[in-house]
This record gives structure tokens, sequence and C-alpha cells, in this order.
């Protein structure tokens, strides 16, 4: 059978969990090839000689299973990045994140010192050490499997000289006095909200914030201006802009902004502290 008609039959079974099934087998099928797009449209009318390989991966996708842990592969910010299951799969809306630290960073004139909390797959960390020149940057994380996968994507981009990756439970293990801004992504879901079925297959613990969802994202507020920290930029729930604007009153903040994610929801926000 050839690839194009491989594609054309294999579609079918994915047309429940996702929108673009036949480009989604196209994935797969590049994957078992290591091949790239163009590639594969070359060769349409091939043979294609890995069809049981081609049916196991479908049937799990067919299950709603995320096609980035089947090819350990996520694309971020127009880079490609490796991803293994039980490890958060990154966002396009964290990419935002990224723009508004950028916005701070690109004014500094010397050395900056960057704390990620929650580092996951090391995207943003590693993101900022491609796009900002002089910079050292701790990142941390509850999660010894995502360090390691951490440490392997900052390599991939040999940036790993200026990112130190530590196993620390949000400030635990950090006394660095001199960090100019802290960065974050944090899990903010409520406990009791039900996930999709392909977000179900992502550690809880990367999800799920406390009762109500923004309890970890207050702790990292308290603590960052406890440690007299100029900046912290962080993700959070669409639905936590007016409780964490409450709780920003009982700190002296210089000013505080949120932003909106590319479906026009409360996304984010960016504190600077009165140092």
């Amino acid at each position: 059978m050839t690839i194009k008609d491989t594609v054309r039959k294999y579609s079918n079974d994915l047309k429940f969990v996702t929108h673009i099934p036949a480009k989604e087998v196209e994935i797969l099928m590049m994957h078992l090839l290591d091949k790239n797009t163009i590639w594969l449209h070359l060769n349409y009318n091939k043979e294609f000689e890995q069809e049981k390989e081609l049916i196991k991966l479908v049937k799990k996708r067919a299950q709603n299973y995320p096609i980035e842990y089947l090819t350990n592969k996520v694309s971020f910010y127009g880079e490609t990045f490796i991803i293994k299951e039980g490890v958060l799969i990154p966002r396009p809306e964290t990419e935002l994140l990224i723009d508004n630290a950028l916005e701070i960073l690109k004014n500094k004139k010397q050395k900056v010192n960057v704390l990620e909390i929650g580092t996951g797959s090391g995207i943003i960390s590693v993101m900022l050490a491609l796009l900002v020149k002089d910079i050292k940057i701790i990142a941390v994380d509850i999660n010894e499997k995502a360090l390691e996968l951490a440490k392997q994507n900052a390599i991939k981009h040999n940036v790993e000289e200026n990112i130190e990756f530590r196993l620390s439970n949000l400030y635990e293990n950090v006394t660095e006095t001199n960090i100019d801004l802290v960065i974050s992504n944090p899990p903010y879901i409520a406990d009791d909200y039900e996930l999709p079925k392909n977000v179900s297959y992502e550690p809880s613990n990367a999800l799920f914030g406390g009762n109500i969802g923004d309890e970890l994202l207050k702790n990292i507020i308290k603590d960052t201006n406890e440690r007299n920290i100029e900046y912290l930029l962080c993700e959070m729930g669409f639905d936590q802009k007016i409780p964490l604007t409450k709780y920003l009153e009982n700190f002296n903040t210089k000013s505080f902004t949120f932003y909106q994610d590319y479906e026009k929801f409360d996304r984010g926000f960016t504190i600077q502290f009165n140092k």
C-alpha cells in the first residue's frame, strides 16, 4: 500500500480525536520513517512498509493519547523540543509568557539572573537562554523526570551552560539573593476540575494547584515578594484575575498587569514589586 493510500486508510480512525486526522497520520508516519513533510509528499506514491508499527501508534492515538508522547516531539516558539510521558506538554499560550519576559529583559544592560519555578520540559528556560544574550537561569522542579528531560532539551539547543537545573519545591532549595526576575507556569487548575481525556494522560502534579486552583500562584507571589525580587511573571487560569487582583492588594507593588491568550481568555500576569 502506498503512503497516500495509508494516509487515507488510517485517517478514518482518528476523525473523532482530532480535526486534522490526515495530518496526524502523516506525523506518525514521518516519525516512523524519520523523514520530513517535503520528503513524504514527494514520495506519496511509494510503498509504505511500516504499517504494523503505524497501526499501534494510530490505535493509541485513537484513545486520545497525546500525539506528542507518541513522537516525543513538540514545537514551541519556532523550535522543536523533546517531550516524554510524565512531563507536561507545552502549550502555545506559554509563548506569551516568554514575550512578556523579553520585554523586561531586553532593557537590562548587565547580566540578568532568572529563576524559573516548575520548569517541566525546560522550554521556557531554554528559549530565554537562546533569546537573551547575557543570562544565567536557575530552573527548578519537583519532578526528577522533568529535570532530566529539561537538561536534554538544554543540551539539544546548546544552552546547558546558561541553565542550572535544580530539584526544589518552589523556593525550597533556592538561596540566591541576586535574582532579577522569576518566571513560572505553575499548576493552577482546581483539584476537582474534570480534565479532557487527552489531558488526563499528563502528570497531575503539573496541572492541579489546590482546592481552588490558585494556591500555588499565591504562594509564589508571597515568597517572591519576601525575597525582594523585582519582577514576577506567571501563567494563570482564565478565571483567576479577580481573586489574584484582590490578593495583590496585600503587597507593595509598583505595577501589575494581566494579559490574555490567543483565545482572549485571561492567561497570566506581570508584577513589578517595589524594592
